[in-house]
């Protein structure tokens, strides 16, 4: 995954690196380096990953239900 930016001649170090930052952001450079900063054992991964789904199921159900409302997405154009 590498990432640049084009520098233009008049744009200050700050611009240019604000810019850069982002774009490694978008990329997902920033989560993946956080992601494996420190290592995780492949039975801690798997507990972890079985904990999301039961959360999101159990939300799921809690949507279907009515009892808490659905996340409104902002809408692309």
């Amino acid at each position: 995954m590498t990432t640049g930016v084009i520098i233009k001649p008049n744009e200050t170090f700050e611009k240019a690196m604000r810019k850069f930052t982002k774009s490694c952001e978008k990329a997902g450079i920033v989560s993946e380096i956080k992601k494996n900063q420190y290592y995780e054992k492949p039975s801690e991964r798997k507990k972890r990953k079985q904990n999301q789904a039961k959360r999101k199921l159990i939300k799921e159900r809690l949507i279907e239900l009515g009892i808490i409302k659905p996340r409104k997405r902002p809408t692309r154009y």
